[in-house]
């Protein structure tokens, strides 16, 4: 009957023109390290497709759920590899089709990629679909709106027969657009913000800010289960953990209880900068959305904006809590968000946080206290952990550039 093998479809790959090779191989090269754990044997562009080969069998049917989740995988086939014999794709069509699920009416769909084979799509979809009538005469050939669609592509020299296809998650495979930095916490919301910038294809690069000394590292742990449930699909290759602890009771200590926040934050973007600067990072990405707690309110958002020079971007600045909890059940990061953890967003809050901050406020909170050397230290005392990842490239000589780095960011800071 043949052998199980997994087709790739692509959408917003095919449409890049002549750049269109370049991300081919991107997605390739990241479809091949998702499935690191089962015996690929090619990974190869076919007739507008990629098709990935295995040596071990059920690794087709194992891979399938992983491949789908893959950035850039437009949709997935469970297909069967059989040779240009009539008998070998009836069989194959028949057992494709009985792999369904239920269903009432179906219809062939077949497509030849070139004319080298004499039997033409209306004469192979004739033959399937006779075949199929007779293998299951109870049901129903329909043209419009089938159950089910047996798909039929000829193309190098083989047959592939397939009718199990699922949408992926579409967009643009990662390690295609740049790299940036994002804000991670062990809440619900950041962690879909980073998936869905790996989605759109940049390497995203996570900073978590812990409570810690002044909480338990438990968060950190909760950060590390989340970059582990978005493996290995999309693969995160570090992670920065600044301990925040200290620096927010100096803050509590100094600035009014209204602006702590804000504070809290100016200082953050500030770090994640000064990290995404040794990264060679080109923006920062926070799970932000609209009016959602008292800080992320336009004014509140723009007086901790004027803290750094490179982009922000908020993928979720317009969605609500519903949605935002709908994708991280579906990328499964949900349940490791709703777990209690003490982290730096609990610490030191104050009762009625400044929901609409002026800006002389904010100017003449922030130089209550010595930011500039807090920013150094907390760039200096930064730590990370790495994972494996294949679209990840790590920065040379990182403690050696720290110095230089933090002198020239605070040098081209925008003014307070």
């Amino acid at each position: 009957m043949g052998s199980r093998v997994c087709l790739v479809h692509y959408h917003e790959v095919g449409l890049k023109g002549k750049n269109r090779a370049h991300f081919e191989r991107i997605l390739m090269d990241t479809i091949k390290a998702a499935c690191a754990a089962f015996s690929v044997a090619t990974c190869v562009r076919i007739s507008g497709h990629i098709l990935v080969t295995f040596s071990r069998s059920g690794d087709a049917e194992r891979a399938f759920e992983v491949i789908r989740r893959v950035p850039g995988v437009a949709r997935v086939s469970l297909a069967f590899h059989t040779n240009r014999d009539p008998a070998e794709y009836h069989r194959a069509a028949i057992a494709a089709l009985g792999e369904f699920g239920p269903f009432e009416t179906f219809k062939v769909a077949a497509k030849r990629s070139n004319t080298d084979y004499p039997i033409g799509s209306m004469e192979l979809n004739a033959q399937v679909g006779e075949a199929l009538c007779e293998a299951y005469p109870d049901k129903q050939v329909r043209m419009h709106h089938p159950d089910a669609i047996v798909h039929v592509l000829v193309a190098q020299g083989s047959v592939y027969v397939y009718a199990r296809s699922e949408r992926g998650v579409g967009g643009l495979p990662v390690g295609s657009a740049g790299k940036v930095v994002t804000l991670l916490s062990s809440g619900i919301d950041s962690p879909v913000a980073t998936w869905m910038l790996a989605r759109r294809g940049a390497v995203c690069v996570p900073v978590h800010f812990s409570g810690r000394p002044q909480t338990a590292d438990t968060s950190e742990y909760l950060c590390q289960d989340i970059i582990g449930a978005l493996a290995p699909a999309v693969q995160i290759g570090r992670l920065y953990v600044v301990p925040f602890g200290d620096a927010q009771r100096e803050i509590s200590l100094s600035c009014p209880s209204s602006l702590r926040v804000i504070m809290y934050r100016r200082i953050m973007y500030a770090v994640a900068e000064r990290i995404a600067r040794i990264e060679g990072a080109k923006a920062l990405v926070t799970g932000e959305s609209l009016g959602q707690v008292a800080s992320q309110t336009l004014e509140n958002i723009a007086a901790v904006n004027e803290m750094v020079s490179l982009p922000v971007l908020r993928p979720l600045i317009g969605s609500d809590k519903q949605e935002i909890i709908a994708r991280a059940q579906e990328i499964g990061t949900y349940d490791i968000s709703c777990e209690t953890a003490p982290d730096c967003c609990t610490l030191f809050m104050p009762r009625s946080p400044e929901t609409h901050a002026r800006l002389d406020a904010v100017h003449e909170a922030w130089d209550a206290f010595d930011h500039d050397a807090m920013i150094e230290e907390l760039v200096r005392n930064v730590e990370y952990i790495d994972f494996d990842s294949s679209s990840y490239k790590p920065p040379r000589a990182l403690r050696e550039r720290h110095e230089a780095l933090i002198q020239r960011t605070i040098d081209d800071a925008p003014l307070s």
